[in-house]
């Protein structure tokens, strides 16, 4: 008898969806990619070219995709804006759920999408934090966690993206929620990973500048920025994220700890190859985050089947989906605003909200 696959439906077919689908459908082996969902006329005409004669039956309503027979787990891949609530429909028809960070932008809403969650434990429902699989990060958590590098006590992560000059990501800060919950939530949970996810906060300020993309001022955002967390048991995470990079993505963390520090991606590079010219050494760099995570993506979808056909703990909490995004806010709440947010020793926040 032929082993069980989880049957697998992917919402959203732009550029992450695309790649989820093709993860499901070629390189997860205990998966089968049966629904894809899209309303947009470019990506249904990708999808029929590259998933439909592969037995993809495609959808235009998600509602209906997600009543497809047989299904068991949803990936969604939508508009941030929609995450959340096509999380908890799936939950309803008793789909297990790999949702793309954020859950939202909101974090009341994350905490619905966490309610729903808890009321139905037999079912995987998981944020995708893909630096969390990746083998660097994972070597290096290991690493802390045999005390090679003695108390983890300061964590400095940035995420830097290609510069763009067409103008996209002026766009997307309309719903983005702005340059911290958008871009540093990864920085983010994996401060929660590396420091542990009762952490509580101290106080919050950050600092930004409009260097290339001016018109992000009516967002109240900002291309380039930084973030300082600083937390009630003597530690600091410090963050950057950048829209300017010239030469490609730039992806790194350091954590420094009481006796030594671990580096990952600090010398970024696409692969094995130096040129070596009359003009000095140069090497490639991958040119968007996809170059950098692709084999954690792939590392995703395989542990998330994993623990839907065997019923394994996931790696992490759905909680922390919330708490990242918590931090995000309030980061970017005290870069509008101009000013450091502090909590007491319960984390709770000492002065009230101000957007």
């Amino acid at each position: 008898m032929a082993p069980k696959k989880l049957k697998v439906a992917v919402a959203g077919l732009g550029r992450m969806g695309k790649r989820h689908a093709m993860n499901f459908m070629n390189r997860t082996p205990r998966a089968e990619l049966v629904a894809a969902f899209s309303p947009d006329p470019n990506e249904l005409k990708w999808a029929k070219e590259n998933l439909e004669p592969f037995g993809v039956t495609l959808y235009t309503d998600y509602n209906k995709m997600i009543q497809h027979p047989g299904l068991e787990a949803v990936v969604i891949g939508t508009a941030t804006s929609v995450h959340a609530e096509e999380s908890i429909q799936a939950m309803e028809k008793n789909l297990h759920v790999l949702c793309e960070k954020p859950l939202s932008t909101k974090v009341e809403v994350c905490k619905q999408v966490v309610a729903e969650a808890q009321k139905r434990p037999h079912l995987k429902v998981m944020c995708g934090f893909s630096r969390r699989f990746d083998a660097s990060y994972r070597d290096a958590h290991d690493k802390v966690e045999r005390g090679l590098i003695g108390r983890p006590s300061v964590i400095r992560s940035q995420t830097c993206d290609k510069h763009d000059p067409g103008g996209f990501f002026v766009a997307y800060a309309a719903w983005s929620g702005g340059v911290f919950v958008d871009m540093s939530i990864h920085d983010i949970d994996l401060t929660l990973w590396f420091f542990g996810d009762d952490v509580v906060l101290k106080s919050v300020s950050a600092y930004g500048i409009r260097a290339v993309q001016p018109d992000l001022a009516k967002y109240n955002d900002y291309d380039n920025a930084v973030g300082i967390v600083e937390f009630h048991d003597g530690r600091i995470a410090y963050y950057f994220c950048s829209r300017m990079m010239a030469h490609g993505q730039e992806d790194t963390t350091e954590i420094i700890g009481t006796e030594g520090k671990l580096s990952v991606n600090v010398n970024p590079q696409l692969n094995l190859v130096n040129r070596y010219h009359s003009g000095g050494i140069t090497r490639e760099v991958p040119h968007d985050y996809y170059g950098r995570f692709e084999m954690a993506f792939v590392e995703e979808s395989n542990e998330f089947v994993s623990a839907c056909l065997d019923d394994k703990p996931l790696p992490y909490k759905l909680t922390n989906a919330v708490k990242a995004v918590e931090i995000g806010s309030y980061i970017q709440e005290a870069l509008v605003q101009e000013k450091q947010i502090r909590f007491d020793k319960n984390g709770k926040r000492i002065e009230a909200a101000n957007l």
